[in-house]
């Protein structure tokens, strides 16, 4: 089977790494891939917000699946279009139509879809430019901290948590004045939930599902959960507080009546769904959907899948996933990534990366690498994700600090605790 990957970070190359496994595979394309997955299949340039050229090259290719990474696309209608091309109608496609995309192109959508099917979720409402006073209003009936999210597509930087209500009007009247562009036409508040975030990701053809290993991600930039967010610093799984009194009330509170609102609102998902959770004393609440898999914790899930990714790929698209079998490791995996100097702020790029060569154990996934003169470079704020597989969270933890020790670049930074306050 010959495969297209839509995607150039580490979740892509995470699951590039993964299709390569398969035994179903002829050829793997990815576009436009990165120095990392240029070792797995083959890269060639191609933007992914060209429809048109997307279903050129699956033609010209003789593509039989085309597995879309990023959300963008996928919110903007890719696999609507590529269904009605007469280039790419027969093409098997990873991801969920624009109409299941909106459970992330819109959280005032998402919220919307979760209120009208029971599925726990903090307090909130929605507002515009002309509801900019009801809005100040409804902050007034809620306590600090506040929590506001610009409600379209803000690349993971549209939301604000201010610790003061005369800090959450200012930020609601930059938010609706344009700080974040058209994303930001419509602000959603809501209630701040005091717990711990993890992330539960699902593989769902719309009728059935599976659910796949869990995370738990880092997004501040520095130790101690301090500093600005960003967009992931490493990641675990499993993790050791989502037990299994946990996960029973995921499914049946939140991941059976998703995917049940799906079928009942004629939402078309045929994809990754993520479920951004909050553990509050417990109890389960989700914080956001995601249409597709997170980044940096698709560098944990993907190397805890011992299935042939193509084989469930597949039965998804026919719409046979109940029939297909899911089998995970049992051992932890820890990602920990490394970072350009300046991160999430300003950074150059174009540092030559040292030591990839001494590497012989774990994955290592290329975030933001080129190649450049026969050399791997630097290329985004993100550069590379380490992961390892242990026996237990230490070895994990302990293997994929061991990695980063033999690279290094100009700038280089990261984290020094990931996974360790859950030791």
């Amino acid at each position: 089977m010959k495969v297209l990957l839509l995607g150039s970070g580490g979740r892509e190359h995470a699951i590039a790494q993964k299709i390569s496994q398969s035994k179903r595979l002829t050829k793997l394309f990815i576009a436009p891939g990165n120095a990392g997955t240029s070792s797995l299949g083959e890269n060639f340039e191609l933007e992914i917000k060209d429809f048109n050229a997307i279903a050129n090259s699956i033609a010209e290719l003789g593509i039989d699946m085309c597995v879309i990474g990023p959300e963008d696309p996928l919110v903007n209608g890719l696999v609507d279009f590529l269904r009605e091309s007469p280039l790419s109608k027969n093409t098997m496609l990873i991801g969920p139509a624009k109409s299941g995309a909106q459970l992330e192109g819109s959280k005032e959508f998402s919220k919307q879809f979760m209120q009208k099917h029971g599925i726990p979720t903090a307090r909130y409402s929605s507002f515009t430019p002309s509801t900019m006073d009801e809005g100040k209003s409804f902050l007034k009936t809620m306590n600090a901290p506040y929590v506001l999210k610009a409600s379209g597509l803000a690349a993971g930087k549209g939301v604000v948590i201010p610790e003061t209500l005369e800090a959450a009007e200012k930020e609601l009247e930059d938010m609706l004045g344009g700080k974040f562009g058209a994303a930001g036409n419509v602000v959603v508040i809501e209630e701040f939930m005091h717990g711990i975030e993890c992330s539960v990701f699902v593989l769902t053809d719309g009728k059935d599902y599976k659910i796949l290993p869990e995370a738990k991600d880092y997004k501040r930039i520095g130790d101690n959960d301090k500093g600005l967010n960003t967009g992931g610093m490493g990641a675990v799984s499993p993790v050791p507080f989502c037990d299994e009194a946990f996960m029973a009330k995921v499914r049946t509170r939140i991941v059976e009546p998703s995917i049940e609102g799906l079928s009942k609102d004629g939402l078309d998902y045929k994809g990754f769904l993520f479920i951004g959770l909050m553990n509050v004393g417990g109890e389960p609440f989700v914080v956001e959907y995601n249409c597709r898999m997170g980044d940096p914790e698709t560098e944990v899930v993907m190397p805890r899948i011992e299935s042939d990714i193509i084989d469930l790929f597949e039965a998804l698209s026919r719409g046979k996933l109940n029939d297909a079998e899911l089998v995970l490791s049992k051992k932890t995996a820890v990602t920990v990534v490394t970072v350009s100097e300046g991160y999430p702020g300003n950074y150059e790029k174009g540092k030559v990366i040292h030591g990839l060569n001494e590497i012989s154990t774990g994955f290592v996934f290329h975030a933001g690498t080129a190649q450049k003169d026969g050399k791997t470079v630097t290329n985004g704020g993100r550069v590379l994700a380490f992961t390892h597989l242990g026996d237990s969270i230490q070895e994990a933890v302990a293997g994929s600090y061991a990695m980063i020790d033999k690279i290094c670049y100009d700038g280089i930074y990261f984290r020094r605790d990931i996974g360790k306050d859950l030791i």
